[in-house]
């Protein structure tokens, strides 16, 4: 009986694109030719317009199709089975200069390994760097993420190092990890991908983080939206378990980590770290006033090491391979490897992961291929639904977090959403206040009350109404979000307002 063993994704994009059914038109087809198929779910390599992307393995080069459906199955054995030619094989993968050009740090084992082989996972250099923390001084670990200059992934850039530092330094009999997976910005889907793909990555770099500042229970608030990595990440964290790289005696070191997944409320807002604490604690959603800080009184009261899941997969490969390594990628102080993603009007859309200073043009134009609509680029926005729009005058700069600051812009979360020339920037604007008084908790007043008069400032401007005094409204307005919201959510709104009006001042009707 012949034999052969294929590729598939298992991630969400490539099941929304068919994944599933291509698996089970080629289990029948195969079932119909006596042929022996396996079929090894794996995680997606990013490059979603070929989605569903299935790869076999020749003379240990990865051959991939792609993009191919259940009515290719038939054509696909046929090809595979026999080593014919098929008009959608795309070559080696590694070999397609979108995926050529990358720096996989993080992202390394996505789309090449099962995600729930453990097995798999250490073959591929997994748990190397959980064993090298595992025999250092806590100290010395929070040191090693210090030096390494990692930053905090989900938006602000705040360095990695000083959390770890302060939550260890903090008097408490109990501390927790906790995850930020409520993974909620337009054009964002790096946690997803990590979280299906190499869900152990994750759990590494949580298991490192408790060691280093000596808590022993960590949660990963996920996404509501995201089953498939409820049900990866529960499996996962099952076969740690049975492995004994959770429980009490992590590695036989001594050392006791459990992880719990947590499903969220399903609000936006649950992304702004309070918020979501709140919510862990089965409280309302609603921001929390600082001081004091999540790393000192977090979670239940207690010293919480809150941080988003691409920062904390970042971990293992710094620990693995050394601060020094790490510090080597990225410019200024931004630095290490971001995992980009790139959407909206974009002809390779897509996850891209390369060090700080990338410039936007190269990511949008060069990587990306420019618009799917074949129309000029005329912004981009990037760093999710509250991140300015860039015009294409712009798209020279480096991405890296001062750089971006500097220009009024935000790396955020590395979402880059493309528009082609067709875009109207003052419905963008609108969009954006449209999107605050849906999502805003309602605890503060210029959040709350000034997202609405936003979108009404917005329609009179558009209809030409005491033009200029709205203008001046509206800048108005977005200087007291800025400087009165009790956090982000109120505070970043008017970035993508002001952005456009800056920018794009031709469709606020204003005379250049």
């Amino acid at each position: 009986m012949t034999r052969l063993k294929v590729f598939l994704p298992l991630d969400s994009a490539a099941v929304a694109l068919g994944a599933d059914d291509l698996a089970d038109a080629l289990r029948r087809e195969a079932q119909t030719r006596k042929i022996k198929l396996e079929i090894i779910r794996t995680g997606s390599r990013g490059m979603h317009w070929l989605e569903p992307l299935l790869e076999v393995e020749r003379e240990g080069t990865r051959i991939g199709y792609g993009p191919v459906g259940e009515d290719d199955a038939a054509a696909l054995l046929d090809a595979i089975a026999g080593g014919g030619e098929h008009g959608k094989c795309v070559g080696a993968v590694e070999g397609i200069p979108f995926f050529q050009q990358q720096t996989r740090l993080i992202f390394e084992r996505c789309g090449v390994i099962d995600p729930l082989s453990l097995e798999d996972y250490g073959k591929h250099g997994g748990l190397a760097g959980l064993d090298k923390a595992l025999k250092m001084d806590a100290g010395a670990v929070c040191e090693e993420i210090m030096q390494s200059g990692l930053r905090g992934r989900g938006g602000a850039g705040f360095p990695a190092g000083i959390k770890w530092k302060t939550v260890s330094e903090a008097p408490g009999d109990e501390k927790y990890i906790v995850v930020n997976a409520d993974e909620g910005d337009s054009g964002t889907f790096a946690d997803r991908m990590i979280m299906e793909g190499d869900p152990f990555t994750l759990i590494e770099g949580m298991i490192i983080a408790g060691v280093a500042v000596g808590a022993t229970k960590g949660y990963i608030y996920l996404r509501s939206e995201y089953p498939v990595a409820e049900r990866v990440l529960k499996e996962a964290i099952a076969k740690a378990k049975a492995a004994g790289l959770l429980g009490d005696n992590v590695r036989g070191a001594g050392k006791g980590f459990e992880i719990e997944v947590f499903m969220g409320a399903g609000a936006y807002i649950c992304g702004e770290e309070t918020s979501l604490l709140n919510s862990l604690e089965g409280k309302r959603g609603e921001v929390r006033a600082k001081p004091p800080l999540p790393a000192l009184e977090g979670l239940f009261g207690k010293p919480t090491l809150v941080h988003n899941v691409i920062t904390l997969c970042s971990v293992p490969a710094i620990m693995a391979r050394g601060a020094k390594f790490y510090r080597d990628f990225g410019m200024g102080k931004s630095m290490g490897t971001m995992p980009f993603q790139l959407a909206g009007n974009i002809k390779h859309g897509g996850l891209f992961e390369t060090a700080f200073g990338v410039t936007l043009g190269r990511l949008v134009n060069e990587i990306g291929g420019g618009t799917l609509s074949g129309k000029k680029v005329r912004a981009a926005q990037i760093g999710g639904p509250l991140g300015a729009y860039l015009p294409p005058s712009l798209f020279d700069l480096p991405m890296d977090y001062e750089t971006m600051l500097e220009n009024g812009a935000g790396v955020g979360h590395g979402g880059v959403v493309v528009f082609d020339e067709s875009v109207n920037l003052l419905e963008q604007a609108r969009y954006a206040f449209e999107f605050c008084v849906e999502e805003s908790c309602g605890k503060c007043t210029p959040c709350r009350v000034g997202s609405v008069r936003g979108v009404e400032v917005i329609d009179r401007i558009a209809a030409r109404k005491d033009h200029e005094k709205n203008l001046t409204v509206l800048d108005d307005l977005c200087e007291l979000m800025v400087d009165g919201s009790l956090c982000a959510m109120g505070g970043m709104t008017p970035i993508p307002v002001q952005s456009a009006v800056k920018h794009f001042p031709e469709d606020f009707g204003i005379k250049t």
